[in-house]
């Protein structure tokens, strides 16, 4: 049960180790790209590939639904950045239960975006968490946990492959473990409660108020999706690449400083690597500012306060 290529990968991963998939569930298809049209996600495309019967509905809670799944008779259900809330009669259809790949060590980082809430905070190391699924938001028990460092110049895009390799690896010891009677899960921690939420479109609006290494962290956080971006007269500029700088900015935030793209922030000053107008391709500053001059003295402007 997963939807991106997160996912994708893990199921792979299952596939290749020999496991007997039933059906894969994944999210309906989403319009997506210059027409709009429906794509269907990742772990679909791969299951298609592979002759694995797909599901895709849009809520899990009616009752047929909850039979069909039942109907399985799975020993297992694996999931991987679903995107569904499953109900207790999911939860419990299969004989193991639900096993749950989470891209943290939880219980820091409970929520839908572990991998970017990691970033954006300036965490030094995170995981990857193999849990017996429960009612709650990622309160079930644990059972097999690897720590990982955060690289410096990690991006999300990175690590979300990085951790779905050894998501994969993991959640097969897991299964051979669990049933081997070899694997008891163990509560999670109460303390060091933490929550990723959603990532929100406009969390990629660059606030030039703020320091720069949290705009550096925001860059490399959001490089999937939505992107960091700033905006100077009609023009929404995707940032892809930036370093942080200290020393004084010399300029209220949100002020270009030289002919490098160096902004001022709140603290210190972010120099813009690599940008990306709409429908262009990315390119490094350079190369950017002859096709797109941009003045020294040009301010930013900064996203409006609630």
């Amino acid at each position: 049960m997963g939807t991106p290529a997160f996912a994708a990968t893990i199921l792979g991963a299952l596939i290749d180790a020999g496991h007997n998939i039933r059906a894969v569930y994944t999210q309906p298809p989403r319009p997506a790209g210059r027409g709009h049209r429906p794509q269907a996600s990742p772990a679909q495309l791969l299951a298609m590939q592979r002759g694995i019967a797909v599901r895709a509905p849009v809520t899990l809670q009616g009752e047929a639904e909850q039979a069909a799944f039942a109907a399985l008779e799975a020993d297992a259900a694996v999931v991987a950045a679903y995107g569904l809330i499953l109900p207790r009669m999911v939860l419990s259809a299969p004989g193991f239960g639900c096993l749950n790949v989470h891209a943290s060590l939880l219980p820091r980082w409970r929520g839908a975006a572990p991998i970017q809430r990691a970033l954006l905070a300036g965490d030094r190391e995170t995981g990857i968490t193999i849990m017996q699924m429960d009612e709650g938001l990622d309160t079930g028990p644990i059972l097999l946990q690897e720590p990982v460092p955060i690289d410096a110049e990690a991006k999300a895009s990175g690590l979300s492959s990085e951790f779905a390799v050894l998501g994969g690896r993991l959640i097969l010891a897991a299964l051979d473990a669990v049933a081997a009677g070899r694997l008891v899960a163990r509560p999670q921690p109460s303390n060091g409660v933490t929550h990723a939420p959603k990532i929100r479109r406009e969390e990629g609006w660059l606030d030039w108020r703020l320091a720069a290494p949290e705009l550096e962290r925001r860059v490399r956080a959001l490089d999937l999706w939505p992107s960091a971006f700033f905006e100077t007269g009609k023009e929404r500029i995707r940032v892809h690449a930036a370093l942080e700088l200290p020393g004084p900015a010399g300029g209220v935030p949100g002020t270009v400083l030289d002919e490098n793209l160096t902004v001022a922030c709140g603290e210190g000053v972010l120099r813009l690597l690599r940008v990306q107008r709409p429908g262009r391709a990315v390119l490094d500053a350079p190369a950017f500012l002859r096709g797109f001059p941009i003045r020294r003295g040009t301010v930013f402007p900064c996203p409006a306060t609630s």
